[in-house]
């Protein structure tokens, strides 16, 4: 199994609204992608200097499943949104 686990940093300017509104676009992907197996999206509730703002922790099957969600024509137009939005963006990606 994989998890693959991003982090977000919304840019000062982004609006609460387009927050989420990418949360909400992220949790719709489930029912889109089948080789999800897990998938969960929140944004943080400390704001402490060493949080980031939103992070997903997806569960996959395998690295070639974690490929299939990446390139998946439903996952592309949220990605080019969230770099849009954010300042940063950083992933891990662990087998367990």
């Amino acid at each position: 199994m994989i998890k693959h686990v991003v982090f977000f940093k919304f840019k000062p300017e982004t609006s609460a609204s387009d927050r989420k509104s990418a949360i909400n676009q992220l949790r719709t992907l489930p029912d889109k992608i089948d080789v999800i197996r897990e998938f969960e999206v929140g944004e943080d509730i400390l704001r402490a200097a060493r949080s980031w703002d939103m992070v997903l922790i997806g569960t996959f099957d395998d690295l070639d499943a974690l490929e299939k969600y990446q390139r998946h024509d439903d996952h592309q137009p949220i990605l080019m949104m969230a770099r849009q939005l954010c300042d940063a963006i950083g992933a891990v990606d662990f087998e367990y």
